[in-house]
């Protein structure tokens, strides 16, 4: 049996983090396989080194952008080989904080470096391995920054000029045009029990397939309509 690969994305602030801890909750009362949440960077005990590194505001040498962009890959190259792999293969639905859409809206669009590079390092790290579905929170750079600076102290990436965040998010329109198969906005302005509602609904109508194949207790089917 192969698992659901499911994936969470967004700008600083979209609300991502707090809708895939939902989302766990969820499926995990509804499933009798295995849900497991993973992040990147960080997934690993190599990439939680790496977050570190990526995240941290330090004084002293800046992180060149090519720098940056490697240091990605090799936190998703360690994470797709040593967790979601093996999850996937042992059946699980693998929920994950940010992929390979946020290096090509970061990197590409935010730090204006070559898409095409990005294409291949993302392929090299990744083996092919995609997302069967990403969810895209989408709100304004202004109103994610500002629930990020709420949330406390800055990390280095929130501290990016507000031209940077609204490149970013160009960057995820993009991607959403192009691959409308994979990728599903939700309008994430919304309060966090539409937008969770939202979410169960799009999971319930776009892996209801592949999540039939996890034993789901026969009521599940019906009582996610109430839900979504």
């Amino acid at each position: 049996m192969t698992g659901s690969f499911v994936v969470f994305e967004g700008i600083e602030g979209c609300g991502k983090t707090t809708q895939l801890q939902r989302t766990c909750d969820w499926l995990r009362s509804r499933v009798r396989g295995s849900v497991v949440v993973t992040r990147e960077p960080g997934g690993t005990e190599l990439g939680r080194q790496l977050r570190t590194v990526l995240l941290e505001v330090r004084e002293g040498e800046p992180i060149g952008d090519r720098a940056e962009l490697l240091l990605y890959a090799a936190d998703r190259a360690q994470h797709v080989e040593r967790s979601i792999k093996p999850q996937l293969a042992s059946g699980a639905i693998v929920l994950c904080d940010r992929y390979t859409d946020s290096t090509v809206a970061y990197q590409g669009y935010g730090r204006q470096l070559n898409r095409e590079l990005i294409d291949r390092l993302n392929h090299i790290a990744t083996g092919g391995l995609e997302p069967d579905l990403t969810l895209w929170l989408d709100v304004e750079p202004e109103i994610g920054l500002d629930r990020a600076r709420k949330r406390g102290e800055a990390n280095r990436l929130e501290r990016e000029a507000l031209d940077f965040h609204r490149r970013v998010r160009q960057g995820y329109a993009a991607l959403a045009q192009q691959y409308p198969h994979r990728i599903v906005r939700i309008d994430g302005r919304r309060s966090p029990d539409e937008v969770e509602k939202k979410v169960q609904q799009i999971l319930t109508e776009r892996l209801s397939l592949k999540l039939s194949g996890l034993e789901l207790p026969p009521t599940w089917m019906r009582d996610t309509g109430d839900n979504g």
